[in-house]
C-alpha cells in the first residue's frame, strides 16, 4: 500500500464515521512489510516475512468516544463496524478531556526516514548477514553455541486523517543486526547480546563489529566473582544507561503523573539532577529511529527540553493528559498513550575509557537483570554484572550482585557523562557515572 492509498482509506473512514453520526473522527492507516531471519551455526533457524495493514479509528460523540481497530478494509465490513463503534461511543461515560487535538501539524518536513537500500535489499544478502555473524562469533573457540544471530527490517507507510481537516502521511524504514553468543566458562555458560539498529542500512554497524562486540561481551565475564556489599561510584555503560533513561521516561509521562504513579509529580521547576543532566525528547532529528513529522494524533513533533542542567522543565503530554493536567501537548501521542520520540541524555566530552580511568574505585555495569522499579517512589533495584574498577582500570569481572538507589538521587549523583551516545532506539543514553550507589553482594 502506497501513501496515496493509505491516505484515501483514512479519509474515507473519517467521512463514513461522520455520516453515521459521529461528531468528530480520526483514522490512522498503517501498512508494514516485515522480514526477519535467524541463524544458529550454519543453519537457518527461523525465516519470517509478512505484510500487514491495519486501520485505527477513534470516533467522538460529544465528550464520549470509542475506538475501532480492524484489518478488514472492505466497504461493507467498514460500514458495519463503524456503525457499531458510533453506537458504542454513545454508551460510554462522558469524559471532558477527550477529543481531537486543538492544533494539528501544519509543517511537515521531510525527515529522511526512508532508505531505498533497505527496501531493495536482496534476501540472499540478509541471509549472508546472519550466517556471517555466526561464523565470526565462533572464531573464538570458547564460544560453542548461540541463542541466535538475527537480521530484521521493516518498511512502513502511515497515514492519518481527522475531521478537523488534517491529512498527512509518511514512509519509513528500519533495520537491525544482532547476535547472542554462548560461551563455555568451565562448568558455566556465559551468555551475551549485542546489536545495532538504524533507519539506514549504511548506518548499521558492520557484521564483523557486531559479532566481535557480542563475543567479547560473553568471554570478558570469564572467572567473574561475587563482590562484597559496598557503596562506591557506579558507571552505567550506554545500553544499561538507556534502560535507566526508560525508567526516567516513565516518571515524566503525564499519563503516570495523572494516575499518581510517578515520583516526579509536582516537581516541575525543581532541581533534581546534577548540572550534567540535560534530557531532551526530540521528534524532528532527520533519519533517527524516534523521529516522525507528526505524532499519533496528528500533532507536530518537536524538540522538548525535559531536564535542563538538572532542572525538570516539563512532563511529556498527549492532548488528553495535557487537558487533564492543564499542560500543553508535546507531540508525544502514540495514538493510544504517551510514547518517546528520541528521548536521550545529552552526551558529554569524555570517552567511556576516560570515565573508567577517572574512577579510583568503582563498578562498571554492563548488563542488568530483572524489573524492580517502583515508579511511584522512584526506588530502583537491579541484578547486575560488569567489572570492578581499581585505580582507574578494569580489575576483574563481577556478577551475582544488586545495584540499588532512588532514580532522583541517581540523577543528582551523575558526576560524569561519556560521549558514546548512539541513536539506535527511541530511548537512548551515553554511558554515565553516578558518584555513589549501593552494590549488594557477599
Amino acid at each position: 500500500m502506497d501513501e496515496g492509498q493509505a491516505l484515501e482509506h483514512a479519509t474515507s473512514a473519517v467521512a463514513l464515521a461522520l455520516s453515521l453520526g459521529a461528531d468528530q473522527a480520526e483514522a490512522t492507516v498503517s501498512s508494514v512489510r516485515r522480514f526477519h531471519i535467524e541463524a544458529r551455526g550454519e543453519s537457518v533457524a527461523k525465516l519470517e516475512g509478512s505484510t500487514g495493514k491495519s486501520l485505527h479509528v477513534r470516533v467522538f460523540t460529544g465528550s464520549r468516544n470509542a475506538t475501532l481497530v480492524t484489518s478488514d478494509f472492505s466497504p461493507e465490513s467498514m460500514r458495519a463496524a463503524l456503525r457499531r463503534t458510533v453506537d458504542q461511543a454513545g454508551a460510554i461515560a462522558p469524559d471532558p478531556f477527550t477529543g481531537l487535538p486543538d492544533v494539528c501539524a501544519s509543517d511537515l518536513p521531510d525527515l529522511a526516514l526512508y532508505d531505498a537500500a533497505i527496501a531493495d535489499r536482496e534476501d540472499a544478502a540478509k541471509l549472508e548477514d546472519v550466517l556471517a555473524l555466526e561464523r565470526w562469533i565462533r572464531e573464538d573457540p570458547r564460544i560453542q553455541n548461540s541463542s541466535g544471530s538475527h537480521y530484521g527490517d521493516g518498511i512502513s507507510t502511515l497515514a492519518l486523517a481527522n475531521s478537523a481537516g488534517f491529512q498527512a502521511s509518511y514512509r519509513s524504514t528500519r533495520a537491525g543486526r544482532s547476535s547472542g553468543p554462548v560461551a563455555q566458562d568451565g562448568p558455566l555458560k556465559r551468555t551475551a547480546h549485542y546489536g545495532t539498529a538504524a533507519r539506514y542500512l549504511a548506518e548499521l554497524e558492520d557484521v564483523e563489529r557486531v559479532a566481535r562486540s557480542a563475543a567479547r561481551r560473553a568471554t570478558e565475564m570469564f572467572g567473574a566473582r561475587k563482590p562484597p556489599t559496598m557503596r562506591l561510584p557506579v558507571i552505567f555503560e550506554r545500553d544499561v544507561a538507556a534502560a535507566v533513561m526508560d525508567e526516567l521516561f516513565q516518571a515524566i509521562s503525564a499519563a503516570n503523573v495523572a494516575t499518581g504513579n510517578s515520583w516526579a509529580a509536582e516537581r516541575v521547576g525543581d532541581r533534581i539532577g546534577s548540572e550534567l543532566v540535560t534530557v531532551v525528547d526530540d521528534g524532528r532529528m532527520p533519519g533517527k529511529l524516534g523521529s516522525a513529522p507528526f505524532d499519533g494524533e496528528g500533532v507536530a513533533t518537536r524538540r522538548t527540553p525535559v531536564f535542563e542542567r538538572g532542572v525538570l522543565r516539563t512532563f511529556l503530554y498527549d492532548s488528553y493528559y495535557a487537558r487533564k493536567l492543564g499542560g500543553q501537548t508535546t507531540g508525544n501521542s502514540t495514538g493510544g498513550g504517551i510514547g518517546a520520540n528520541s528521548f536521550y541524555l545529552q552526551a558529554g566530552a569524555q570517552s567511556l575509557d576516560e570515565l573508567v580511568a577517572g574512577t579510583e574505585r568503582g563498578v562498571l555495569i554492563l548488563d542488568t537483570i530483572g524489573f524492580a522499579t517502583e515508579h511511584a517512589s522512584g526506588n530502583y533495584s537491579r541484578g547486575a554484572r560488569g567489572f570492578y574498577i581499581e585505580r582507574g582500570e578494569l580489575a576483574y569481572p563481577i556478577d551475582e550482585f544488586t545495584i540499588a538507589g532512588k532514580i532522583d538521587a541517581m540523577l543528582a549523583g551523575i558526576d560524569a557523562v561519556a560521549n558514546d551516545l548512539r541513536f539506535d532506539g527511541s530511548v537512548v543514553a551515553p554511558s554515565f557515572r553516578v558518584a555513589e550507589m549501593t552494590v549488594s553482594g557477599r
